[in-house]
């Protein structure tokens, strides 16, 4: 009985240590927003090619963390930059739906048009977990483009 006690305990354990560092390896709203406006300020200072280039690279974990990452697309929603899937860069995105028929990148584009930033709640894939979870996206206008990221919840 003991012996049972012990396992159903450590059983608990593991799976409370599994749970915590699942969640602490999700990211925040504030690491959302922090590296929208680091890729805002690169687009800025470096440029549009440059900052794209920068956001398009798996390797670069300055907008790469976790399941975090950046995209950008233009006011008429084609995506110009993809951190996640490059296969995205250069078509119109405008129509795309989620899997619940809300069309997210019209509301991304109709919010930076109208506020310049904010969030907007979709699913979407997640990177981690290859599962289709609920994403808030913060984006924020620069120029021409909304620059996005966002966090699964």
């Amino acid at each position: 009985m003991k012996a049972l006690l012990r396992a159903t305990a450590l059983g608990i354990s593991l799976l409370a240590t599994s749970v915590s560092s699942y969640a602490s390896d999700k990211a925040s709203p504030d690491e959302a927003v922090a590296m929208v406006k680091k890729a805002v300020s690169l687009i800025k200072s470096e440029g549009k090619e440059k900052a794209f280039a920068a956001i398009s690279d798996p390797a670069n974990t300055t907008f790469h963390d976790r399941d975090l990452y950046i995209y950008v697309y233009d006011m008429n929603g084609v995506a110009v930059a993809h951190g996640n899937n490059p296969k995205m860069v250069g078509k119109p995105l405008i129509g795309m739906k989620d899997n619940e028929g809300k069309l997210m990148i019209k509301e991304m584009v109709d919010l930076a048009k109208s506020k310049g930033k904010g969030w907007v709640d979709f699913k979407w894939p997640n990177p981690v977990t290859k599962s289709v979870e609920s994403k808030s996206g913060y984006i924020e206008k620069v120029d021409d483009v909304l620059v996005g990221s966002g966090v699964y919840k």
